[in-house]
């Protein structure tokens, strides 16, 4: 696997490193030992698939708050997706910046998000599948989100928004939710 960290440090974007012959290709996807050796977190609580059926879906942008923080791996295994995540860890020199990359079945990327941070992605293309490792367990009482559209983020979505649910659409804006957010995601 070929590491390169983004310009939020701990966020990795992952691609393969593949082994080719007449077959194909056969390439590691993960490896407990090179995560570490990364200095990320290797744990797997759960594996989620999700299937978004329409170009233009939007999904995000979620987070869990500390004790149920999570790691992710993020992969598009059919179609394609722009992956965004947003840095909330409140002492970070990157508190509120974000990168997007695209994930899409030709390049088999993938992206590692740290915890503390908000993720989302929009579908590039119809009938697109994505694969999370996610490093903790699903926590209700943490769960929590920012707008997809909040201008203070600033994230450009390349597509008309087509599909999102209502609990996406009703997430508040970071003018009404920032105090919790520093307070919530600040850790000892």
């Amino acid at each position: 696997m070929i590491f390169t960290e983004t310009k939020l440090k701990g966020a990795f974007i992952i691609d393969l490193e593949r082994r080719e012959d007449s077959r194909g290709f056969f390439a590691r996807a993960f490896c407990r030992k090179e995560f570490e050796n990364h200095g990320l977190k290797p744990d797997i609580a759960q594996a989620n698939v999700a299937s978004n059926l329409k170009k233009g879906t939007l999904r995000g942008m979620h987070f869990q708050f500390p004790p149920a923080a999570e790691t992710k791996l993020v992969r598009a295994t059919r179609g394609a997706i722009l992956d965004i995540i947003v840095d909330l860890r409140p002492e970070s020199p990157t508190y509120l910046r974000h990168i997007a990359v695209e994930l899409n079945e030709d390049n088999q990327r993938a992206l590692y998000v740290p915890e503390r941070f908000a993720h989302g992605y929009q579908v590039l293309r119809d009938n697109t599948d994505t694969s999370y490792q996610v490093g903790e367990f699903y926590s209700p009482e943490n769960e929590s989100g920012l707008m997809y559209n909040d201008p203070r983020l600033g994230l450009s979505w390349p597509l008309e928004v087509s599909v999102i649910s209502e609990k996406d659409q009703k997430f508040s804006s970071l003018d009404d939710v920032e105090a919790t957010v520093k307070r919530r995601m600040t850790v000892a």
